[in-house]
């Protein structure tokens, strides 16, 4: 009876391991980070590996004791990653289709528009469920309705407030001038500039949208989740914020968790869709 007992705990802790590791690289898969942790884990495997073949007992006992030491460099290495998920569980909803009008969706889409034809350069982001407040702090606060005169305004060259981001909630913008964390990511090609990886920076610790119109070329591109879509035309980036945007999230932590790992129930179908659409738009 005893020895039953043993085996059911130990059937048990490999399933809630399993579980746990599951649901990590769920989370991390598709981020720049997933590559590190992939590393990370075949490194740490080998090296156990190798000490317990090799009957390397003193260099055994020393990766074990530096094991705390490497959870504590896991947290720092995805820092952004475990800040976003906390975050994502201890925020109520807001951004569901009943906060916002399609309209509000159709005024940023113009004034982008505006903005790509003229390569008027521009960084808006649209915040969802994880506040901003730090960020909006680093500008001029604003509330204003969304209007796309308004924000083809904003950015124009020569203007006070037109360095920068404009941040958004719901209808209204919230913060103009606003100084977007920027991206740390090693895989990020040259070419882009700081607009591009203060928008990437934004979404990787964040759920928000950010829109970005190059200078330059008058190209546009969407950040979303840490990754960037680029060449969009007005059409593709009314439907890609259409998509985000104009739908109803989930209701409580618990369908936010779900969400967040990609265990809702179609979620993993609507996650496949949203990445082909983002390689389609590419």
């Amino acid at each position: 009876m005893e020895f039953d007992w043993i085996w059911i705990t130990g059937v048990f802790e490999i399933a809630l391991l399993t579980l746990a590791y599951y649901f990590i690289f769920r989370f991390l898969r598709g981020t720049p980070s997933a590559q590190v942790l992939t590393g990370l884990v075949l490194l740490l495997m080998f090296l156990f590996v190798a000490t317990k073949i090799f009957h390397l007992d003193v260099l055994n006992w020393m990766l074990k004791q530096v094991s705390i030491y490497i959870a504590i460099a896991v947290l720092i290495l995805f820092q952004p990653e475990i800040r976003r998920a906390l975050a994502e569980l201890g925020k109520p909803h807001m951004f569901a289709a009943t906060d916002i009008r399609r309209s509000v969706v159709d005024q940023i889409v113009q004034a982008i528009s505006f903005l790509a034809e003229r390569r008027i350069g521009a960084l808006i982001a649209i915040e969802r469920e994880i506040g901003t407040r730090g960020i909006q702090e680093t500008g001029v606060k604003l509330d204003s309705r969304v209007d796309s005169g308004m924000l083809a305004s904003i950015f124009f060259p020569h203007t006070p407030l037109h360095d920068g981001g404009v941040l958004i909630r719901n209808d209204r913008i919230v913060a103009v001038s606003c100084l977007f964390p920027l991206s740390q990511s090693s895989g990020l090609a040259k070419t882009l500039g700081t607009r591009h990886r203060a928008a990437m920076g934004l979404t990787e610790e964040t759920d928000a949208v950010a829109i970005v119109v190059s200078e330059e070329t008058g190209t546009i591109s969407v950040s979303f989740r840490g990754r960037l879509s680029q060449d969009l035309d007005t059409e593709r980036l009314r439907r890609f914020l259409s998509k985000i945007l104009l739908k109803s999230g989930p209701k409580n932590a618990w369908q936010r968790m779900m969400k967040q790992f990609d265990l809702t129930p179609g979620a993993i179908a609507r996650s496949e869709r949203i990445k082909q659409d983002i390689i389609d738009e590419e």
